[in-house]
């Protein structure tokens, strides 16, 4: 039996190195990995980084570009009621004015005569004209 037990064991020696070894490997391939998985959270850690910072910059920036945007439509809409307000004034000068006949080009030619309050209310009336198409792209570019 001793011989036996003898002959097992030098039987069995070659597969107990073998796994041996393959123990040893398997701890060096295992020491491999989490460290290759720790670089790669490093990686990653800093992809996220990056990432986090670069959405940070685009949320400040859509947000100055908010505040430019709003301050623009301020100074515009205020600007639409100056305008608007003048338009108001025109038109009560030209209702004001509205009895005296004012001079047309055709009238010009024919040689009669204009008085200076007749060229201001032309002139007015022109302004009042620029005004109100003005004031009609302000009003489609606010309800669009």
């Amino acid at each position: 039996m001793a011989a036996e037990s003898n002959n097992l064991e030098e039987t069995l020696r070659p597969f107990y190195q073998r796994a041996s070894e393959a123990e040893d490997r398997l701890a060096r391939l295992e020491a491999s990995l989490a460290r290759n998985q720790g670089s790669g959270n490093d990686e990653q850690l800093k992809l996220v980084g990056d990432l986090q910072s670069q959405l940070e910059s685009a949320k400040a920036e859509q947000l100055a570009e908010r505040e430019k945007a709003t301050k623009e439509l301020q100074r515009l809409a205020t600007e639409n009621a100056k305008l608007e307000y003048r338009i108001i004034h025109l038109v009560r000068a030209l209702k004001e004015a509205g009895s005296k006949p004012v001079a047309k080009s055709g009238e010009l030619e024919t040689g009669k005569t204009k008085t200076c309050e007749e060229s201001q209310l032309r002139e007015m009336m022109m302004d009042e004209d620029d005004m109100s198409s003005m004031s009609e792209m302000q009003r489609r570019m606010y309800t669009e």
